[in-house]
């Protein structure tokens, strides 16, 4: 995020106070980027709105630009935005949607999680990030290369907010209780989950300089364990990955940062792997 030139803001004409702009403003305070102001609507032009709020940041001192435009829904919208303005983070307002709905359709928030080839910052509230509490989100358990790039990219990233922030980093890790003790009635064996698991977890530890007291194990569904310890901490704001699932798996379990987003009552910073990010980045060039 330090390192980030390009800021796209995803602005709400329907309501006046706006999360997002909010946190971009505080992130370019610190690392003086420009902020990409758009508004995705296909039927009206809110291009006076836009030259208001324009207006006001460059008084302040802010590098500017706007854009009011549509190519077919949302999310398109705004990851077509992203790449045309080479933004290297998303903020977006989050509206929590209708559950009912939820089941028959997928949110745009969804899909622009799934779909955006750069981090997404979900702003749920207007509380001031500094000195708060970073929470960053991993499964120390999931040893494919994969997760663990994601994992070293999610403490990077709670670091580098922690830093911008003066604020302190907390790392979680949320695993399942074991389906089964495997015992054998000749050579008894009880497969210790949890210790394997605790294990695993001193050796990250070790590897990503994560004090014990910033270190929490937590037995449970992440959906639970997160939201439940960000408000125990009082965090301002969750780093979460997904490796971006989509089609059928991803309609019917989601994944764990899409499940959190509407529990949790911090801001959301969700971010892919790599190798994830180039594999999108070269879906949508191959579109054009």
């Amino acid at each position: 995020m330090q390192n980030t030139r390009n800021l796209l803001v995803v602005i709400d004409p329907k309501h006046n106070d706006s999360p997002a702009l909010k946190r971009a403003k505080q992130i370019a305070d610190q690392t003086k980027a420009h902020l990409h102001l758009l508004i995705a609507d296909k039927n009206h032009d809110h291009l006076a709105l836009l030259d208001l709020l324009k207006e006001g940041l460059v008084e302040s001192g802010y590098s500017v630009s706007t854009e009011c435009a549509w190519h077919g829904s949302e999310h398109e919208t705004i990851i077509h935005a992203q790449q045309a303005h080479n933004c290297g983070l998303v903020i977006k307002q989050h509206l929590p949607e209708n559950p009912i709905k939820a089941l028959l359709l997928t949110p745009e928030d969804w899909k622009l999680l799934r779909a955006c080839p750069c981090p997404v910052l979900i702003a749920k509230h207007s509380r001031p990030w500094e000195c708060g509490v970073v929470l960053a989100a991993v499964d120390v358990g999931n040893t494919e290369p994969e997760h663990r790039q994601l994992h070293e990219s999610i403490v990077d990233s709670g670091f580098n907010i922690a830093s911008l922030i003066k604020g302190e980093l907390h790392v979680v890790s949320a695993f399942p209780p074991p389906m089964l003790a495997t015992v054998d009635a000749v050579y008894p064996i009880v497969t210790d989950y949890e210790a394997s698991y605790r294990a695993a977890c001193k050796e990250f530890q070790r590897t990503s300089d994560i004090s014990d007291s910033r270190l929490h194990i937590e037995q449970g569904p992440p959906d639970v364990i997160i939201p439940l310890l960000a408000h125990k901490l009082n965090a301002v704001v969750t780093v979460l990955g997904t490796v971006a699932r989509t089609g059928l798996s991803g309609a019917l379990i989601g994944n764990t940062a899409e499940s959190v987003i509407d529990a949790v009552e911090t801001d959301v910073l969700v971010i892919k792997p790599q190798d994830r990010i180039q594999q999108l980045e070269a879906d949508l060039n191959a579109k054009i």
